[in-house]
């Protein structure tokens, strides 16, 4: 039974991106409250998460996205919301839309009528620099954070202490994550504040996109963990979960997180791009497929080590990775992982100096 099902009608942006000339865009119609995800007290924690999942989603809503180019007159678009509350956008840029030098985040603005009373909401699209050549794809469960919420059913209902009662200050970080992931493309710089549409703020010096098996009811709640730990923003790919196969089936982890990466490349052609994963839902055999089948668009490879034995298909991704010439790191430690970069060229030459500079020494693979 969704909580608050005569709640006003809010609309919850999600980080859109674009090349020169389409921009993309999903936002979600809900009837809840903005709840702060505030360390205070057990049962208030448990409320707040089991909030975001008892949504009541909005269909057949209208919602209107304004777009400006900078400096230029902005032009809104129609949208409706589908029967789970989303609304896509997918918009032509014609003229084309340049770039600026360097990655920026730009302001899109999303209105919606509640009664007689207009509402406006700013949202965020991701643009790469005009020097951008390299992009970072993520995956964040058990890659910077530990979620507990994906996997087959019996790990879901494990996991549920951890889901419903800690707030995102309380969650666990990769070790040495913060350090990798900046040094492959600095800190979350966004801001909150308001603004217009067309207006610019900074992103990261290498463009990032989190690919996750997550329900996309976990959106704030994510953005919350990245930004309090100082990690890279960037657009966040999450699933419309509902309890069925194709949601705690292994498979479909797979299968998500290689369209949604397959989305952001075909976006994105003249980019090259690092995968950084994890081995507790296939990740390796994923990344391997999407760089074997993507020839020369996939910089290397980082899957954290989190299970056991390589599973058959894993080796086989392995040694077919090889073959390609396509870097592969697997570790348990992103110390090494930070080594790793330095040996192929992935860091300034003033950070490599400070690093062990080879593949043997710091790539577990290559060591045996």
């Amino acid at each position: 039974m969704p909580f608050l099902p005569t709640a006003p009608v809010r609309i919850q942006p999600y980080f859109g991106y674009r090349n020169r000339d389409r921009l993309q865009i999903t936002a979600r119609a809900l009837r809840s409250r903005v709840r702060k995800f505030e360390k205070r007290g057990r049962w208030r924690a448990a409320k707040t998460m089991i909030s975001q999942f008892a949504s009541h989603e909005v269909a057949e809503f209208p919602v209107e996205l304004e777009i400006a180019r900078a400096g230029g007159e902005s032009r809104r678009h129609q949208g409706l919301t589908d029967k789970e509350g989303f609304v896509h956008f997918d918009i032509r840029l014609d003229p084309d839309w340049d770039y600026d030098a360097h990655p920026a985040w730009e302001t899109v603005v999303f209105h919606w009528q509640v009664g007689d009373e207009s509402q406006c909401l700013d949202a965020h699209v991701l643009a790469p620099g005009t020097d951008t050549g390299l992009g970072v794809i993520s995956d964040i469960d058990d890659t910077i954070v530990e979620t507990g919420i994906t996997g087959d059913f019996r790990k879901v209902m494990r996991n549920w202490r951890r889901v419903l009662m800690q707030m995102p200050e309380e969650r666990i970080l990769v070790p040495g994550a913060d350090v990798f992931y900046n040094a492959l493309g600095g800190g979350e710089v966004l801001a909150k504040g308001t603004g217009h549409a067309g207006d610019r703020q900074p992103a990261t010096h290498r463009p990032f996109f989190y690919v996750s098996s997550s329900p996309w009811n976990l959106f704030s709640y994510l953005v919350t963990y990245i930004r309090g730990r100082g990690l890279p923003l960037g657009p966040i790919a999450l699933r419309d979960w509902g309890l069925n196969r194709a949601t705690f089936g292994s498979a479909s982890h797979g299968a998500h997180k290689r369209t949604a990466i397959e989305g952001i490349l075909a976006t994105y052609p003249e980019m090259k791009f690092a995968l950084i994963g994890d081995d507790s839902q296939g990740d390796l055999t994923a990344f391997a497929a999407i760089a074997l089948d993507n020839p020369g668009r996939v910089r290397a490879i980082f899957i954290r080590k989190v299970g056991e034995a390589m599973s058959a298909e894993e080796i086989d991704a392995k040694t077919r990775l090889q073959a390609a010439g396509v870097p592969l790191w697997l570790g348990n430690s992103y110390d090494t992982g930070h080594r790793f970069l330095s040996s192929i060229g992935l860091l300034a030459d003033e950070e490599a100096k400070a690093i062990v500079d080879s593949v043997e020494a710091s790539d577990p693979v290559k060591a045996k």
